[in-house]
């Protein structure tokens, strides 16, 4: 069975913004010879998530205020006590919500590949995630199965 190694890099703007990815995954199936199996996307960060969801502009709207009413970046959270922590590097942000967030969401999903397509359903959408940005993430993503 082969295995096809991917990275997809994203360029994101300041705090939490999402991403569809969707088509992204699929040029890549589409550059192999598979046809069958699955596609595993991993997030490489720790305030970066994944989800599959309905990539609609007033439910993105709707998850980033649920997304900051569970961490609220003004509560008081040990992590950003950087004077405390031993050898951070000195652009450190103050992200703590930002790792809660993440964790609440996930790092990895795992699509199957039916007929060289991505087996979503009609609404169903690769959302990646970011909670701590501007940065340049990067998204690992593993293509495998049978021609």
């Amino acid at each position: 069975m082969p295995i096809v190694n991917h990275f997809i890099e994203i360029e994101t703007k300041q705090g939490i913004n999402i991403h569809n990815i969707t088509l992204q995954i699929q040029e890549l199936i589409e550059s192999t010879s598979i046809k069958n199996g699955q596609a595993l996307v991993f997030s490489r960060h720790t305030t970066t998530a994944l989800a599959i969801n309905e990539y609609e502009e007033r439910l993105l709207q709707d998850v980033k205020v649920y997304l900051h009413k569970l961490a609220p970046e003004s509560d008081r959270y040990l992590h950003n006590d950087l004077h405390l922590r031993e050898n951070i590097p000195p652009d450190e942000p103050m992200n703590a919500h930002s790792h809660l967030m993440a964790m609440t969401l996930s790092t990895s999903e795992v699509i199957p590949i039916v007929d060289g397509k991505l087996a979503l359903g009609t609404y169903q959408s690769v959302l990646f995630f970011e909670l701590d940005g501007p940065r340049k993430r990067t998204i690992f993503c593993q293509i495998s199965g049978e021609s």
